[in-house]
């Protein structure tokens, strides 16, 4: 007998310029039936961001009222700012009965799988290095410094790979090859 599970907490997290803004962004454009959480940061906005869709843009004030009210299931100081995810709207889908999809750094992810063991966590990555350096390099959203300290970040980043509960290999320009393995592993895990 299949029996299907209550609704989930799905992680998505990997290197900065491996894929996870296109993949989710791609999932809710086909009109995905999940929650997709938005993170909220102190950090600028970028051109084209829009807030509240991209990430909910907040002052350091704001922020810390968050933290200190327990309002975030996670929240880590990532490159000199703060990104969190509020507890809130997260508690809201679930008792829906809708999963929600939550992209968070590598910290988040420890966090978040501490407090809610029950969440999965997929692992995005990028094919190779190599690859990652291009896809930083032709986005232009960072300096040679900058862009150093990401891949940088990313080594380090690859090495929690292991900790993972899946990991999709996030191909150039087969976003919808990443969406379609996320989802099978959803409903794998739902068919339980």
């Amino acid at each position: 007998m299949v029996k299907n599970a209550g609704p989930l907490i799905i992680i998505i997290s990997g290197p900065s310029g491996v894929g996870k803004d296109a993949i989710l962004n791609a999932m809710k454009k086909a009109g995905k039936p999940y929650f997709f959480a938005v993170t909220a940061t102190t950090r600028p906005k970028r051109p084209g961001e829009i807030d509240g869709v991209d990430y909910r843009f907040i002052g350091k004030e704001e922020f810390e009222r968050l933290i200190g009210n327990g309002g975030l299931l996670e929240w880590a100081n990532v490159y000199g700012n703060f990104y969190g995810v509020p507890r809130k709207p997260i508690e809201d889908a679930l008792g829906e009965g809708r999963d929600a999809i939550v992209k968070v750094d590598i910290q988040g992810t420890a966090t978040i799988k501490h407090n809610a063991p029950e969440a999965i966590s997929i692992f995005i990555s990028p094919p190779s290095m190599e690859e990652l350096r291009r896809r930083l390099v032709e986005r232009k959203t960072e300096s040679g410094t900058d862009l150093e300290l990401r891949l940088k970040t990313a080594h380090e980043e690859m090495k929690a790979l292991p900790s993972f509960d899946y990991v999709v290999v996030s191909q150039k320009d087969k976003i919808e090859k990443a969406i379609l393995q996320i989802e099978a592993i959803i409903k794998a895990i739902k068919s339980r």
